[in-house]
């Protein structure tokens, strides 16, 4: 799939004429988890992409949305500065990660769903078939990784010395499988973007991109040690402030917020035990 490249960033529908048409958004399953709880992600069902960058600041802004629509967003004053301080600064090295001569493609079919259980074998471990795709939709080629759940951890868990042995294992398949490929068109191998969004960080800044919920320890761990080890007193002092305006007040809302969820949580509880 990654040799056929799509001319933008979204998503395949079927028109009411019934032709194949790249004209929704680029729909993942984070996109429909946000908006299900009521989240606006800003990402309207029409909107495509032509450069990383548009898709890129609208993925951060719904980064942000959650945290300041998601009522249970944060637990203390402490986890509401370690937020807002990774939130910022995923914002501000953005452009750090993607290479430019990438900006305006190769845009590339990607399965953002694809996990063991979607995937069908043989005996012989041949994948006969694959199921559940329908948050596949086109990405940037940079954007595309090798299966963060190699190690059978979740996103904010991997430890990189252990994936890594999997990584290398899954990539020396995958350059084996592109050197018997006929290349046909001129768009870079997969192979070679993925070994260079290992080696720069750019993979554990698109997976944290990918889940918001596994964004801040993946960001902790993994990204802000590429650019600072040390100063972290300092760093969460003051990035909260370069988040936005009123970043006071609005830390205060969220406090309030977290306490008027945990109430409610504790009124339903009661009426179901009461009946």
């Amino acid at each position: 799939m990654s040799q056929i490249p799509t001319p933008r960033i979204g998503s395949f529908i079927v028109d009411h004429k019934g032709f194949l048409k790249l004209a929704n958004r680029p729909l993942s399953i984070e996109i429909q988890q946000l908006e299900n709880e009521h989240i606006p992600t800003g990402i309207h069902r029409d909107y495509t992409y032509s450069t990383v960058d548009s898709y890129l600041a609208d993925v951060l802004t719904f980064h942000d949305n959650r945290f300041q629509y998601q009522p249970n967003a944060v637990n203390n004053l402490g986890d509401c500065v370690f937020q807002l301080s990774s939130l910022s600064a995923m914002r501000a090295i953005s452009k750090s990660f993607f290479q430019r001569e990438f900006r305006r493609g190769p845009f590339v079919f990607s399965l953002t769903d694809l996990h063991p259980s979607n995937i069908f074998v043989d005996a012989g471990w041949n994948v006969t078939c694959l199921v559940d795709l329908e948050w596949a939709c086109s990405l940037p080629i940079e954007m595309i990784r090798p299966p963060h759940w190699l190690t059978n951890m979740g996103v904010d868990e991997l430890v990189p010395s252990e994936y890594d042995k999997l990584r290398t294992e899954f990539m020396d398949a995958l350059i084996a499988e592109e050197q018997q490929m006929a290349k046909k068109h001129n768009s870079p191998l997969l192979s070679d973007v993925m070994s260079r969004t290992w080696a720069t960080g750019t993979f554990w800044y698109t997976l944290a991109l990918s889940s918001p919920s596994g964004l801040f320890t993946i960001f902790q761990q993994h990204v802000r040690p590429l650019f600072c080890t040390e100063y972290l007193e300092e760093f969460n002092l003051i990035m909260p402030f370069l988040w936005g305006r009123n970043v006071g007040r609005i830390a205060s809302q969220k406090l309030s917020d977290k306490e008027e969820y945990d109430s409610q949580l504790q009124r339903e509880f009661g009426l179901e035990f009461q009946t």
